[in-house]
């Protein structure tokens, strides 16, 4: 009942997220100062890469904290090459498809990363990862391998193909954000803390991961735009204007808002499963990872609703 009121008052969803995390246990708080070597690299790398989901996965439970960072930092790799416009379309293609054979491969990096790459040094320093990933339970190994090998396949997919369509929107979402809720899901059953069921419904942990990457790509429209590519499906966009640099242009600001409102209302159509999944969590570190930043991506379609500045900004 205390999800749904802050969903029916968003406002208040920022001080909750405050207030989770200000009042995190003191051992947890200091997990950092009890890991050395090359898992403290990896966690510095985890601050480096997401402040954000560096704060919500040092607070889980120790069964899953390190697995989930390592998790994190795979895919946060693969994403790194997929976002690098530098790379030639071959090239990245065959990286994006073989990355799942590149994390059992001790001593691989990737140096090439283009000059405004952000996260180029974890790839420069992958080495690391890959040595505490091969330490992990070979559980553990099995689920993230597999989500990477599915994930890069289809990323690379769409290195060739445009978003157009709905269900496109929906297939590139599930390949770079609903295959990590699918992944959670299953490290969350393998570790013991949640039923095996949380493992095998993937569907609603589909829609987690969609309600979360659909907000991004709703807000981040003007970057997006700006970079050269837009992954607003054009069935939506198509109606409103003409080209995408029309979409944020602002002598077509009023039909850019309209298309705005519709990519809003498309991702709050995730909400009832992202609700029904959080009511199978049990285990309270693992709610408080899945919740925040669920709370946080409605707060986001909040503000973005009906907000020009959306198309304005970065």
């Amino acid at each position: 009942m205390a999800f749904i009121d802050w969903v029916l008052h968003p406002t208040e969803l920022w001080a909750a997220f405050w207030y989770v995390m200000r009042h995190a246990p003191p051992d947890e708080k200091t997990m950092q100062l009890q890991v050395s070597g090359d898992m403290k690299r990896c966690y510095d790398f985890l601050e480096m890469t997401s402040r954000s989901f560096a704060a919500v996965i040092q607070e889980l439970n120790p069964k899953l904290r390190d697995g989930i960072c390592l998790f994190y930092l795979v895919l946060r790799g693969l994403d790194t090459i997929e976002d690098d416009m530098t790379i030639p379309g071959a090239k990245k293609r065959n990286l994006l498809e073989t990355f799942h054979e590149a994390i059992y491969q001790e001593g691989w990096t990737f140096k090439e990363s283009g000059p405004d790459e952000k996260d180029a040094l974890l790839l420069v320093e992958f080495d690391v990862v890959i040595r505490e990933f091969l330490r992990l339970p070979i559980e553990y190994q099995e689920v993230i391998a597999d989500i990477t090998r599915r994930m890069g396949a289809g990323m690379a997919k769409y290195t060739r193909t445009r978003v157009e369509s709905l269900d496109s929107y929906n297939e590139y979402c599930h390949y770079v954000a609903g295959l990590v809720g699918h992944g959670l899901s299953r490290l969350f059953a393998k570790s013991g803390l949640e039923d095996p069921a949380v493992g095998e419904n993937l569907e609603l942990a589909n829609s987690m991961g969609l309600f979360l990457q659909k907000t991004n790509i709703t807000r981040d429209i003007n970057e997006d735009v700006l970079d050269g590519r837009c992954f607003w499906p054009k069935a939506i966009w198509g109606d409103y204007a003409a080209t995408e640099d029309e979409l944020i242009s602002k002598t077509n600001r009023e039909k850019g808002v309209d298309a705005l409102n519709v990519m809003c209302v498309n991702a709050l159509h995730h909400i009832p499963d992202v609700l029904e999944y959080l009511s199978q969590i049990t285990e309270p570190s693992v709610f408080k990872f899945c919740a925040i930043p669920q709370t946080m991506a409605i707060a986001t379609i909040v503000l973005c609703y009906d907000n020009p500045r959306v198309l304005d900004d970065n």
